[in-house]
């Protein structure tokens, strides 16, 4: 895990009607072509330098993912381009010409034909000769690089080869360029006036209303911008436009204004909010559009229903303590018959605890009613050796709050899980990542810092709500947000963490890098084993988190060293780049997710993430937040929300609210799903369910709508089956041997197959 600051990104584009996006005209394209080479020397920045023997590579992703897996230190980028001058416009001579590569892991210098031209993602203007150092520690490492030059800039060779070459330093998880976009291009109207949408979320007032607040920002310092602003909404299946809007813009230099769209629409039918402006004089025009989110989960009826996980696990006398999801018209009323000896059940609230003493498994009818009527459901109690039979789900504080975490932030937190009623769809539990620590005491105890006064008083807060609360640590001797580690304390720690009630722990790999830089798969096992058998002693059941970032593939050992689910790739950012190389690479884990062991792909970027104080709404899509939740279900994924739950809009909270979606991650066969179907343009995921259903994830990866063809004899299926859509909760009646389903862009679908 790396400290993460405020991202930088860009708004995707969508075409009207057909909701497909849109390319930006008049650049040149820099994604292929580049040498790549380990190491540094200064003249790899000049073009006299012959690159011939260097190897390719695509700069669109790290290079852990193309022969340098665990590299860490200096490489080296370059590629020869030539620069056209007929990108000039020659009604525009003030615009400028700027080089965008993407986001760079962890910092970088970037030459243009020898000359430094950039550092960490500004811009340098003297001329300067390549050095052989720079600021390490101020690389941002999902920031976007931009380098603007004037077009006079005697570092640019119009009309003749040039060469860009990028210095890159990287410590620990992934390397070098990745992302998008790489590309020259001029500045224009484009540049010099922002549409600003995501400092506002979209707001739903009843079943059909939509307000969208949005700025208009003149972000030259010198000159006004004059014309007309055009807002429309279209919907996405026919083009028909539900709402327009004309208005006169003059803009002062540095100034905003702010408007604000309000329409009817079908809730759960997708569209898009188009903005334009065209300038009064030159008539030049530019045209940003986002998906109006859409909401496809129903509303929870007002009769009781039971949802979360069918079975639970625990160890002998280990402290157990279950919370029965469920909704309905409050007040609810819990029962619970055939409870074993040593648990009681708190029918106000539904919460079961105690201890059982022996190894068995318990049937328990569950009964939860109201004033409408009554749900049943039974609850499989397994006392035995393994715990977290179902994939964990809850919140973390840490692509939220980051190392600025605190004891007011995780109570709060923790009422709005409450409150929120995501506590009655199954999530449970509150951690606490990096930033708690302060130091160990001369008995070897860990110390939190001033931020949590009183970690008891905490652990017992968050247990009296009917949730459960982690925790967060490293085997070497600093976290990655430079606090205290577990290293040669793990026995302490564990016995600390047991005695404040801490039930998961996420342990870090972090500076242990520093003590073996270049581990063997016995040295990347050991400090893991170590916590283990602290865990193991401590007498209470704490779900286990390895975060190592899936180094020697953990996902085929992790079980050895007694783990309950580990990190399978580096950290996840709110971008489709990120979510989609992530989500569909695990299929390499599947075959070592099981209950209690479970492949984990990292955390939620649904709602206001920011990974520090300042937050923003997620940059994923609508429909890339749809592909999101769809995915880490169908992947036996731990869900853990990221976000600011004070901020819990209405498309976010549909999204983790819907029980049908929730019950396939949680679905106790424990199975995680596989591709059956798999090219450039789309992917069919199949998990199997403890029913003998199939749950199918159709996903397209392209920016248009596509219809996505799905061949039952790929799943294996013979018949006619029934075919349910799990997000919308409606039956679509019976198919065999073939069907077809409308998928938005970068979208999923998901249904259910029963005979």
């Amino acid at each position: 895990m790396k400290t993460k600051l405020a991202l930088a990104g860009i708004v995707a584009l969508i075409l009207i009607i057909s909701c497909n996006r849109s390319d930006e005209p008049n650049s040149v394209l820099l994604n292929t072509g580049w040498k790549f080479k380990t190491g540094d020397d200064p003249a790899w920045a000049t073009p006299a330098f012959d690159d011939r023997h260097w190897g390719t590579v695509d700069p669109s992703q790290i290079w852990e993912e193309q022969g340098y897996k665990g590299y860490d230190g200096m490489a080296w980028y370059r590629l020869k381009i030539p620069i056209r001058s007929s990108l000039k416009d020659p009604n525009n001579t003030k615009d400028s010409l700027q080089i965008m590569l993407g986001k760079i892991d962890d910092c970088d210098q970037v030459f243009l034909n020898g000359e430094l031209i950039g550092e960490n993602g500004r811009t340098i203007y003297s001329r300067l000769k390549p050095g052989n150092e720079f600021t390490r520690e101020k690389g941002i490492w999902n920031l976007e690089r931009r380098y603007i030059l004037a077009l006079n800039d005697p570092r640019i060779h119009w009309d003749n080869e040039n060469l860009i070459a990028v210095r890159c330093f990287d410590h620990g998880g992934a390397g070098g360029m990745f992302g998008k976009p790489f590309e020259i291009s001029m500045r224009g109207l484009k540049d010099h006036l922002k549409f600003d949408f995501a400092s506002e979320i979209f707001k739903f007032s009843g079943d059909s209303m939509v307000t969208k607040n949005l700025s208009v920002i003149n972000l030259t310092g010198t000159e006004p911008i004059k014309g007309e602003l055009v807002i429309e909404v279209f919907q996405c299946d026919n083009g028909i436009r539900i709402y327009s809007d004309r208005s006169i813009v003059d803009l002062p230099p540095h100034l905003k204004i702010e408007k604000t769209a309000t329409f009817r629409k079908n809730i759960s039918v997708p569209t898009i909010l188009k903005v334009s402006f065209t300038e009064a004089i030159t008539r030049k025009k530019i045209t940003e559009e986002v998906e109006v989110p859409y909401i496809l989960t129903p509303k929870s009826p007002g009769a009781p229903r039971i949802n979360g996980a069918k079975v639970f696990g625990v160890r002998p006398w280990s402290p157990l303590q279950y919370k029965i999801a469920a909704t309905g018209q409050p007040p609810l009323k819990y029962l619970a018959t055939d409870l074993p000896e040593g648990l009681v059940i708190n029918p106000e609230n539904g919460l079961i605890t105690g201890s059982l003493k022996k190894k068995g498994e318990y049937i328990v009818k569950l009964t939860v009613e109201n004033l409408i009527g009554y749900a049943e459901r039974d609850l499989k109690i397994i006392v035995g050796d393994l715990i977290s039979l179902t994939p964990p789900m809850g919140w973390n504080s840490w692509n939220c709050w980051g190392l600025s975490v605190s004891d007011k932030k995780v109570r709060q937190s923790a009422d709005l899980m409450k409150s929120s009623g995501l506590i009655d769809h199954g999530w449970s539990y509150i951690n606490i990542d990096d930033g708690w620590e302060d130091t160990h005491d001369k008995n070897g105890n860990i110390l939190p810092n001033y931020k949590f006064p009183n970690m008891p008083a905490l652990c017992s807060y968050v247990h009296s709500l009917g949730l459960k609360i982690g925790i967060y640590s490293s085997p070497g001797t600093k976290t990655c947000g430079g606090y205290e580690g577990s290293l040669g304390f793990e026995a302490k720690d564990a016995m600390n963490y047991a005695g404040w009630g801490i039930d998961y722990l996420k342990y870090d790999w972090c500076s242990y890098g520093n003590i073996v830089p270049d581990p063997s798969l016995e040295q990347m096992k050991k400090p893991y084993k170590e916590m283990k058998h602290a865990l193991r002693k401590a007498n209470r059941d704490i779900h286990y988190s390895l975060c190592q970032y899936g180094m020697g593939d953990v996902w085929t050992w992790g079980a050895e060293v007694d783990a309950n689910s580990w990190r399978t790739t580096g950290d996840i950012e709110d971008s489709w780049e990120s979510l989609s190389g992530i989500g569909f690479s695990q299929a390499k884990g599947s075959p070592w997710s099981a209950p209690g062991r479970w492949n984990d792909p990292d955390m939620l970027v649904v709602g206001w993430v920011g990974w520090g104080p300042s937050l923003h709404y997620t940059r994923l899509t609508p429909s890339e937040q749809y592909t999101h939740i769809t995915l880490w279900s169908l992947l036996a994924a731990p869900l853990l929300i990221g976000c600011d739950l004070s901020q819990l809009d209405a498309f976010t909270k549909s999204l983790l609210t819907n029980d049908e979606v929730i019950a396939i991650n949680q679905d106790p066969l424990g199975k995680q799903a596989v591709p059956i179907s798999k090219n450039d343009d789309y992917e069919v995921w199949v998990r199997d369910l403890e029913n003998g259903s199939k749950a199918v994830g159709i996903f397209n990866k392209t920016e248009k709508s596509l219809n996505v063809p799905v061949e039952m004899k790929d799943i294996s299926l013979n018949g006619k089956w029934n075919m349910h859509d799990v997000w919308s909760q409606v039956d679509l009646g019976k198919v065999r041997g073939h069907f077809e389903m409308k998928t938005s862009p970068h979208g999923a679908r998901m249904v259910t197959l029963t005979k």
